[in-house]
């Protein structure tokens, strides 16, 4: 049989007996090494035995003849003799995988509601009012808060409290407290009541200025006043969006997440589940879907201190009196 000279080469470096060290490692993928926070002395980098050397070189010399011989197929024929010949490494720090974050706060839906659905309580209330026979007869309301201090204090809707005679509160976990309304505001339609209570989950407080349209976010509350601890989902549809309730302008945040009634005063929390806002409105109708409000957190953090603090929200103009329309029968009264 004809043996040419590069079959002759091949030949001879394919029968070289070889010794490589017998202490190296095999280099798959990185290592994790444990850092010492104490300085320590460098240590001198490891030299490659010089027998490595010639190896790699008398490889590199193979694939190259086999490469000549028989093409693109010789070159790969020889790497696939030698797999431990090559290591690739990518030191491209510009790369498009370099750009794309690896790591994200960004929760899944169950994590979101796990995380926030301890801090959403149910509200019950009791009113009592007269009839048109001057009778008292008590009538019962329901809706959601938020708790916002490990110690008791809850941000709830205005409208779910308001003229009520008894506030009960029923925790994630089914224990009931009565709370004390510590003060409410008809022009934010925001209230701070509390219960005796300690090492509550609270809320983290999120920062409605940086949210999106688009981003995801959780609506929790009590829907229907006897479904408390419903989650549901959606996007941010709209920002500032001017909404006037019970003849209050308000700029509210806009939500496709489902809001019933008995969600009011219940919480909507983003991707981190943080709290970014105080659900407090619906748009209703037959022909209506998917159009929800909330108040926006940062809002409510200068109502809620104020509450707590003085009672009351401060620095706001009142006339003392009320308004009302004038029509033909009012207008002939003497």
């Amino acid at each position: 049989m004809f043996e040419s000279k590069n079959d002759k080469l091949i030949n001879e470096i394919w029968n070289k007996e070889e010794n490589p060290n017998p202490s190296e490692e095999k280099i798959d993928e990185p290592k994790t090494e444990t850092v010492n926070v104490e300085p320590t002395t460098p240590t001198p980098p490891k030299q490659e035995p010089k027998s490595g050397k010639k190896r790699i070189a008398g490889i590199m010399l193979a694939a190259a003849l086999v490469g000549g011989t028989f093409g693109f197929g010789g070159g790969y024929l020889a790497l696939q003799m030698y797999p431990q010949s090559v290591i690739v490494q990518n030191t491209n720090t510009n790369s498009s995988l370099n750009n794309t974050a690896l790591s994200s706060d960004n929760l899944s839906l169950q994590d979101i509601i796990q995380k926030a659905q301890p801090s959403v309580v149910e509200i019950r209330t009791e009113t009592v009012s007269n009839n048109f026979l001057l009778q008292e007869y008590v009538s019962e309301g329901a809706g959601s808060g938020v708790i916002i201090t490990s110690d008791g204090y809850i941000v709830t809707n205005n409208h779910v409290i308001d003229n009520a005679s008894t506030i009960n509160v029923t925790l994630s976990d089914g224990t009931s407290y009565p709370a004390t309304l510590i003060g409410k505001d008809a022009a934010t339609d925001l209230a701070v009541i509390k219960i005796e209570a300690t090492n509550l989950t609270m809320a983290v407080l999120g920062n409605s200025d940086g949210i999106s349209v688009g981003d995801t976010v959780v609506a929790i509350g009590n829907p229907l006043g006897r479904l408390g601890g419903s989650a549901t989902d959606g996007i941010i549809s709209a920002l500032d969006r001017e909404i006037t309730i019970d003849n209050e302008t308000m700029t509210l945040l806009q939500t496709n997440a489902a809001v019933n009634p008995g969600n009011s005063g219940g919480g909507l929390f983003n991707s981190r589940g943080e709290l970014i806002g105080i659900v407090n409105a619906k748009s209703s109708g037959s022909d209506i879907e998917g159009l929800g409000f909330a108040i926006p957190v940062n809002d409510v953090k200068t109502v809620a201190e104020q509450l707590i603090n003085d009672g009351y929200v401060s620095n706001r103009a009142s006339m003392g009196v009320y308004l009302s329309e004038v029509t033909q029968a009012t207008a002939e009264l003497p």
